[in-house]
Order: C-alpha cells, then sequence, then structure tokens
C-alpha cells in the first residue's frame, strides 16, 4: 500500500473539513518558544511548545497531530487545531505539538507511534519545572491518529519504570483527562467489523498498521497489535474523563464514504457506553450538537472541560 493512497483512507475526514491536506510541515504563524526539542532517538521524536506567561505553572495541553500513523506534522495544528492552541495559550495554557514515528519505515508497526506519544508525555514533566507547567495537569488531544494517540495515554495502565537508568522512563503517563475528534477508540479490524461495516475485516490499512492483512492466513499472529493498539481495552475504573467530538452525526446506516468508514462516531458511542458503565464521565459531540456553527465549534467546550478537570 502506498503512502498516498494510506493517506487518502485516515485524512479523509480532515480533508472533507478544510480542503487538501498538506505532506509536510507548515509554518506556524506564532512561532514556538521551545521549537523541535528532542524527546527520544528517532529522527522524528520532536516537540514544539508554547509556553503560556504565567507567574505559577500552567496547564499542558499536548497535541498529537493526524495522518494515519504514517504521514502528517506537529505544525499541522496551525491547520486542523489553531482555535485551540490560540484558546489555550489566552487562558494560560501552554501547549505542545508532537511528531512520532511513522507505520511502515524500518518495520516499524502499531503500537510502537503510541509508545513515543506516551514518552512525549514523560518527557514533559521531567521538564515541567524549565517549562512552567504542572506535571499533573497534563492532557493529551488530537483529531483521527492523534486522538487515538490521547485516549490510549489516558487508559493505559501508568509506563512509568521508577527502577530505569533512563529519568524520562521514570516519569508517570497518567493525566488528568483528554479530549479528541474523530478517534477510533479501537484499532482491532474484529471489533470495527462489527461497529461500522463488514468490510473493515479486509481493511487494506490494517497491513499497513500492523503488517498483515486481516484476512492472511497467519493473521492470528497480529491479535496481540489489534489489542495493544486499541485504547477501549485498557479503560478501567480509574481513568479519566473524556471529551468526544465526531465531525460526522451518527446513523444507522452503512458508512456513505471513506471519511465516515474511517472516523465514525458509533466507536464514540461504544466506548461512551463503556464509561458510563464504570461511571466515568464522557461527553460525547456531533455537529448536531451545534447547529449552523463551523470552524470547530466544540473548541470552547473541550477547553472548559480541561480547566473543570485539570485545573489551572
Amino acid at each position: 500500500m502506498r503512502v498516498v493512497a494510506i493517506a487518502g483512507i485516515f485524512a479523509a475526514g480532515l480533508m472533507a473539513q478544510v480542503g487538501p491536506s498538506p505532506q509536510g510541515p507548515m509554518k506556524y504563524s506564532r512561532p514556538p518558544d521551545f521549537p523541535d526539542v528532542r524527546y527520544d532517538a528517532p529522527e522524528r521524536d520532536v516537540l514544539d511548545l508554547w509556553k503560556a506567561p504565567s507567574d505559577h505553572p500552567t496547564m499542558l495541553v499536548v497535541y498529537f497531530h493526524p495522518g494515519g500513523f504514517n504521514h502528517g506534522d506537529k505544525s499541522w495544528i496551525e491547520r486542523y487545531d489553531k482555535p485551540m492552541l490560540d484558546l489555550c495559550l489566552s487562558r494560560g495554557i501552554s501547549v505542545a505539538t508532537v511528531n512520532y514515528r511513522y507505520v511502515g519505515p524500518d518495520n516499524v508497526h502499531m503500537p510502537v507511534p503510541l509508545y513515543d506519544a506516551a514518552r512525549s508525555i514523560q518527557f514533559l514533566r521531567l521538564h515541567a519545572k524549565e517549562y512552567n507547567v504542572n506535571p499533573k495537569a497534563v492532557i493529551p488531544t488530537g483529531g483521527s491518529a492523534g486522538g487515538v494517540m490521547g485516549l490510549w495515554i489516558a487508559f493505559h495502565d501508568d509506563l512509568a519504570d521508577p527502577r530505569s537508568d533512563d529519568p524520562v522512563k521514570r516519569q508517570s503517563t497518567r493525566v488528568c483527562s483528554t479530549g479528541v475528534v474523530d478517534a477510533q477508540s479501537t484499532l482491532d479490524p474484529r471489533v470495527l467489523s462489527k461497529v461500522i461495516d463488514p468490510k473493515w475485516a479486509n481493511h487494506p490499512v490494517i497491513r499497513a498498521l500492523y503488517g498483515v492483512a486481516a484476512d492472511a492466513p497467519d493473521v492470528a499472529k497480529a491479535y496481540p497489535l489489534f489489542e495493544a493498539s486499541s485504547a477501549i481495552g485498557f479503560l478501567t475504573r480509574d481513568d479519566p474523563p473524556v471529551f468526544l467530538f465526531y465531525t460526522h452525526d451518527l446513523s444507522s446506516g452503512p458508512p456513505k464514504d471513506a471519511n465516515e468508514m474511517v472516523h465514525n462516531p458509533r466507536l464514540g458511542v461504544l466506548l461512551k457506553e463503556q464509561m458510563d458503565k464504570l461511571g466515568l464521565e464522557c461527553i460525547f459531540r456531533t455537529p448536531k450538537d451545534y447547529p449552523g456553527r463551523r470552524n470547530r465549534p466544540f473548541t470552547s467546550d473541550m477547553v472548559d472541560f480541561f480547566e473543570k478537570h485539570c485545573g489551572k
């Protein structure tokens, strides 16, 4: 599967909202205070950070870009979530945006990018004093692939290893809340085929993510990877509250296009049902909740949600 083909599958929803998707870095209208900070050895493992002016440690929103895990850039926050960036900084909330390894090159497959995302949280916690952020008020966010990362970090058991020689790995990965857009609460094709459409069982993106086709004779070897990459499988009663937004309204019929196939709000309903059973707060929103409003209408509600659960 070529990069362009996979990009079309996963970026369809975003392109429908804002036009053709850029393929590389973008120029910031507001340069970050800390650009290209390396949080791990791989070439792509760098982040940018805007430090909100404050005389006390601030909340920190950490953004993970979309792109189907095989393209995209941290600078895409400028195109897809600039309203959130601007609102956070205006409210005294610092913001970081993170690159991570793509699937495909160097035989990288899921869940490797998810562990990169988690390490960026640990790195930022280690340097919380330098960036004047509150290590207890860290919130992951993002859209599509980035939304997967936000949910996965929020639900996964703490990856801190207090005995590690690496000071980054000694830091916690637990967060106080998350808010995501068009996020896949599961990347397990066995579940996707039941919740969204049977075609997911043989979707070509599965090979791209895991290195094996869902209908291959040896697909069973990928089952642990399906499960290790799916946020909902890690959900427990001690997990933080979640704000979900989907760019499609709910529909009982089959997906109308590739956009709705990949970014289907039924995946949000599936997650909300599970969180409701555990007594965990989960806000679920679609365009129906914001009639007549466009250009990320949920942004203010999402940032309010962050402040409610994480404080300043």
